[in-house]
């Protein structure tokens, strides 16, 4: 069932992520895929919150790992179907508040093509 291997590409994407494994993760992704953030809109505002392709988000995830080497994301919720998986998180770096996020990742061919990010 193609649900239960979203599922499971997802929380590949936080052991990845949360052990700051780049390679890892940027090899969940489709090499033309596309990530929305607002951290990325407010930081590198000429990009209006968009990286494409491995090399941007490559460059945009190791900057965050350096400025933010206790960055870590704490699943609340999964939710998978055929196509895409929401994902509710809380964001938690030392010095700064929790904040809750949740983010989409849409999948095809088993490898993700687009990752938006929602705060609040």
């Amino acid at each position: 069932m193609q649900s239960s291997k979203n599922e499971n590409i997802a929380q590949q994407w936080f052991e990845a992520f949360n052990t700051k494994n780049l390679e890892q993760l940027l090899s969940l992704y489709d090499n033309n895929a596309v990530h929305y953030s607002p951290k990325l809109k407010i930081r590198e505002p000429h990009t209006n919150g968009y990286v494409k392709g491995k090399d941007e988000m490559r460059k945009w995830w190791q900057g965050a790992f350096e400025r933010l080497s206790n960055l870590q994301y704490q699943v609340t919720t999964l939710t998978a179907n055929n196509t895409r998986v929401f994902m509710e998180y809380i964001r938690k770096v030392e010095g700064e508040e929790d904040m809750l996020v949740a983010e989409v990742l849409e999948i095809k061919n088993n490898l993700i093509i687009a990752s938006r990010v929602y705060h609040g």
